[in-house]
């Protein structure tokens, strides 16, 4: 009887069950399709984060900001040796120098920071690593001319010439048109061996191997595999680094292909300590928490423990990322969920008003159901279900045109561009040589955007429909309730 009354009553108000389902609908898609894109955003983030941040990393800690010098020179200088070049009889000196130095512009952290970090409860391990450049000055720099007019270097002062860095104008500050490159190669110290947590987490061995614990003290090198074909490098040639030679065992990948590696070469940490000058230092430690729920209380506590140190996690990081991809994050953080939650609103409201409305047009049918011995409950949960069969028409018609839409964007794998800022500490002057040879190096990466579909988006949805569909009924079945018998006979009347 009940289920009859039902279809009866749908089936006389099409238009309203039409328009009722409807608003429905267009909700529930957009809140599926709305949540779809925010989870590929969040992904097409996390890829474009994993070569800096590594898959097994929750946490990374790393030195405060550098205050800047007095004249804005501050850092590490490049310092030719007094053998480094040698000088013709025109007074030209020619110059093939490379030398390591550490991340203008950033503090270094003190080893010790490893056992700190290692000590927090929470904490299930941590390694460090320490970031240079590796600056490779060479040309032909012609003799400046001294003070008392000669060319042989030193001046009546007794200041000498030779060794001094170009100026920032390419060679032409007062050394007659010198013609000279200066190539920079970003170099990580890692421990050797650990790969469950820190850069190494995110990348895959091509060829060779990786570095082993046995490589400590070793002049051994791992290097990228985009930087081995730039640089026509492979496993067992030999490259230069700092003036010494080490011999590539490796050759990595990033375990995204959305993604760069950390570094161009890795080498043994207690080796880039020795050979950059740094002494016993880090510049990042990279942590990994116990589980997903301690990221957040060990942030916390590393904040506390290491006050002058910087503290990130993902999603700190995430902030940094530029370009289309935050654009697209924007959007559907704000406009995006706004626009559904709007929606929805307004599709309830819809329905709440047509339901009432119908209410009102069904005065005569209602009160006649009281008069022949219909309860309230009873007519209550006439109109509700009424209502919620609506709803649920609206949520299937929704969810089959949300799904239908995240697919299509899957399918369509539209392009966004996302650059995460990543000073390689060349800064204004350029890795420590005066004048400006380099910036912060911002490596842009194009990323398909994709909107993965979860159970549970679907299920809320659907759930929002149905919710939409009893406010309705509530708000019907109050009115219907209301109804007496007496009102029916004035009606019929």
């Amino acid at each position: 009887m009940y289920w009859t009354y039902l279809r009866r009553e749908l089936s006389g108000r099409t238009k309203q069950t039409a328009i009722v389902a409807t608003g429905l609908a267009i909700a529930v898609a957009l809140v599926i399709i709305v949540n779809a894109l925010s989870a590929g955003v969040g992904a097409a983030q996390a890829q474009a984060l994993a070569s800096v941040y590594g898959v097994g990393t929750d946490l990374t800690v790393t030195g405060a900001q550098a205050e800047p010098t007095e004249g804005g020179r501050g850092g590490p200088q490049f310092d030719f040796d007094e053998e480094s070049g040698t000088t013709a009889e025109d007074g030209t000196t020619t110059l093939d120098q490379s030398q390591l130095m550490t991340e203008r512009g950033r503090a270094t952290l003190d080893a010790a920071t490893l056992d700190t970090v290692s000590a927090i409860d929470g904490v299930s391990s941590a390694t460090g690593a320490l970031s240079l450049s590796n600056t490779t000055f060479s040309g032909e720099l012609p003799q400046r001319p001294t003070t008392d007019g000669t060319t042989d270097g030193t001046t009546t002062e007794g200041t000498t010439t030779e060794g001094q860095a170009p100026p920032a104008d390419g060679g032409q500050g007062g050394f007659g048109g010198g013609s000279f490159g200066i190539d920079s190669t970003s170099v990580l110290g890692i421990d050797p061996g650990v790969d469950s947590v820190g850069p190494m987490s995110s990348v895959t061995v091509s060829d060779g191997r990786a570095l082993a614990s046995s490589d400590a003290g070793t002049y051994v090198a791992v290097i990228d595999s985009t930087y081995a074909t730039s640089a026509e490098v492979a496993v067992g040639d030999v490259i230069d680094l700092g003036g010494e030679d080490f011999e590539v065992v490796g050759i990595v990948a990033s375990s995204s292909s959305s993604a760069d590696t950390a570094a161009d070469v890795y080498i043994p940490l207690d080796v880039a300590q020795d050979l950059s000058g740094a002494g016993d230092v880090v510049s990042t430690v990279y942590v990994q928490a116990s589980s997903s729920d301690a990221i957040a209380s060990v942030e916390t506590a590393l904040a506390e423990a290491l006050p002058e140190a910087t503290v990130s996690s993902q999603s700190d990081l995430a902030s940094t990322v530029s370009g289309s991809l935050s654009s697209a994050g924007s959007l559907i953080t704000s406009l995006g969920t706004w626009l559904s939650v709007i929606v929805l609103a307004v599709a309830v409201a819809l329905a709440v008003l047509f339901t009432i409305s119908g209410i009102s047009r069904r005065t005569r049918e209602l009160g006649t159901l009281k008069a022949i011995g219909w309860s309230n409950s009873r007519v209550v949960g006439q109109v509700a279900g009424e209502s919620v069969v609506q709803a649920l028409i609206g949520g299937v018609i929704g969810v089959i045109l949300g799904v239908a839409g995240a697919l299509a964007i899957t399918m369509i794998a539209p392009t966004i561009s996302s650059t995460p800022s990543t000073d390689t500490g060349m800064g204004p002057g350029g890795a420590g040589m005066p004048g400006g040879f380099g910036q912060a190096a911002q490596t842009a990466t194009d990323i398909v955007l994709s909107a993965p579909l979860s159970v549970w988006i679907v299920v809320t949805a659907l759930l929002l429909a149905v919710a939409g569909g009893l406010i309705a009924g509530a708000f019907g079945g109050w009115r219907a309730a209301r109804l007496s018998p007496a009102e029916a006979l004035r009606a019929i009347g």
